[in-house]
């Protein structure tokens, strides 16, 4: 429904969440000062209509779930009423900078995100965030605005990594209007209200440490720590030890990537969340038939950013985090000389680094461990599952269902085998595996059942396949905003059996290997 407000409600559920989200806070990032952001009103979406809401999301912000149906909401949550805010509660683009595809680029910032505001409810903090709400100091050659097609995909894959229990941002809405946007072809423009304890990424340091702005690169350290890690202040060195949390969250965050098959596609270091957040869903994909070499981003012409390479990009990323947090290291030495101290200081942060590798390798041997329904740790299952990896990639076997259809397999006999055997080409080779698998069945101690169900609580059947958010974009177009609910709810409960959504975990159909994504949104 098109909404026709034109003015923010003097009451109700609306005014009261402005309310909230202007109220002034301590410790928050717009307390930090205008170094770190530029304040200015959104531009306003014409006509704008709800194409997609998250109640659990506006659960969190304490938002009344009657908002929805205001006739204001659309406006207010496309950033309309934004100019109707006096200067001292004036939404914000951030400024940041980072590494593009492993090139440093200088200055980038919020080019079409601006902040609302923080709202705190039920004991948590929580920032606003409107992607796409028109040009700001930081949009470069861009026209500020986020497309249909990657909102929608935004609002359902935010939503949906939750629900698989990976740390990510959240969406509440997503808004449309009719107005044309030029990408790759003529699009019409629209805006993803996203949610996070914080929108700080790596850029964020790395942007201060450029400019050799020392005083700023500590304020914004000091505001991460004293928000999120105020244990960390009584740490010998509390910057080193915001590294150290650093290292161990986006380690933890691989882990989990790597376990459904999901890929970033973007992994710049503007796009790193310093709490360990999926952040930026731009040209993500979930892996269909399954390739360790996968690129889901049609742009990354050089597959910095494949499947396979996530967890060392990862690993990298950091490494230029820890470069901009360099200045910052040491104040406890008591070492006068520069040079001196600059090596303790390097040789440090590079020990810190070194612990991505032991908190990752063995979290994701684990992971794979359970998605197995292996419980107890034996020689030789490392190797078994490598061995996994080996056929699905040879066979283009379908990652979600391999998986998922595993927990069918019995210790006892192949009989149990058909489903997953199925989606193998060379099924002698799944056989031959199949058999060491069963072997190593042998030595669990749950029966067949307990172990399916165990395994079906890691292993979703329901992921966000291109193919679903196509169909459901398509409809969107057209002014059919039910496939954008439906697809929702079922991604709600990835990890059950859902009989009745039985088409939504369905392989892909053969036109879904043409689609493409790419940076354009």
């Amino acid at each position: 429904m098109t909404q026709t407000a034109t003015n923010l409600p003097a009451s109700g559920p609306l005014a009261d969440f402005e309310r909230a989200l202007t109220a002034s806070r301590d410790a928050s990032f717009a307390g930090l000062g205008a170094t770190f952001y530029t304040k200015l009103p959104g531009a306003p979406l014409p006509a704008p209509c709800t194409v997609g809401y998250s109640p659990e999301t506006a659960a969190l912000l304490g938002l009344d779930p009657t908002a929805v149906k205001d006739p204001a909401f659309a406006a207010f949550f496309s950033g309309n009423f934004t100019r109707e805010r006096s200067p001292a509660a004036m939404s914000y683009a951030a400024v940041y900078s980072g590494h593009q595809f492993g090139v440093w680029a200088g200055q980038l910032g919020d080019g079409r995100a601006l902040m609302l505001g923080e709202v705190e409810h039920a004991g948590k903090r929580l920032e606003v965030q409107l992607k796409g709400a028109g040009r700001t100091p930081y949009s470069r050659m861009g026209d500020g605005r986020a497309v249909l097609r990657s909102s929608i995909r935004e609002f359902l894959c935010s939503e949906a990594m939750h629900h698989l229990g990976i740390p990510t941002t959240r969406a509440l809405a997503v808004t449309g209007s009719d107005q044309p946007v030029r990408r790759e072809e003529l699009e019409t423009a629209a805006v993803v209200t996203r949610v996070s304890p914080s929108f700080v990424r790596f850029g964020h340091f790395e942007h201060f440490y450029s400019n050799d702005n020392v005083e700023a690169l500590r304020a914004l350290a000091d505001h991460v720590i004293g928000r999120f890690y105020p244990q960390l202040r009584e740490a010998d060195d509390p910057y080193l030890a915001l590294l150290d949390e650093a290292v161990r969250s986006t380690a933890a965050l691989m882990v989990e990537w790597q376990a459904v098959g999901f890929c970033h596609g973007v992994m710049n270091t503007d796009n790193m969340s310093i709490l360990g957040l999926t952040i930026d869903y731009g040209p993500f994909g979930f892996i269909d038939g399954f390739d360790a070499n996968h690129i889901c981003n049609h742009s990354d012409s050089q597959g910095r950013y494949a499947y396979r390479m996530q967890p060392q990009i990862g690993y990298w990323n950091l490494f230029c985090l820890a470069q901009a947090l360099l200045p910052l290291f040491g104040a406890h030495y008591g070492i006068a000389d520069e040079k001196v101290r600059g090596e303790r200081c390097v040789a440090d942060a590079q020990a810190v680094l070194e612990r991505f590798k032991s908190h990752f390798a063995p979290a994701l041997e684990a992971r794979m461990r359970a998605k197995l329904g292996l419980e107890q740790a034996r020689e030789g299952d490392d190797q078994l599952a490598n061995r996994l990896f080996d056929i699905m990639n040879t066979n283009r076997a379908d990652f979600t269902l391999t998986f998922r259809n595993l927990a069918r397999v019995s210790k006892l006999d192949a009989q149990g085998d058909t489903t997953v055997r199925d989606l193998f080409l060379d099924r002698p080779a799944f056989d031959a595996w199949a058999m060491d698998y069963r072997a190593r069945l042998a030595h669990e101690t749950r029966d067949d059942a307990a172990r399916a169900a165990a395994m079906n609580r890691v292993n979703p059947k329901f992921v966000l396949r291109n193919h679903l958010a196509q169909t459901a974009i398509e409809r969107a177009a057209q002014k059919d905003f039910g496939e954008v609910e439906r697809l929702a709810n079922v991604l709600k409960r990835p990890f059950d059996e859902q009989p009745e959504n039985e088409s939504y975990a369905a392989l892909p159909p053969s036109w879904a290997s043409s689609l493409e994504v790419s940076c354009s949104s």
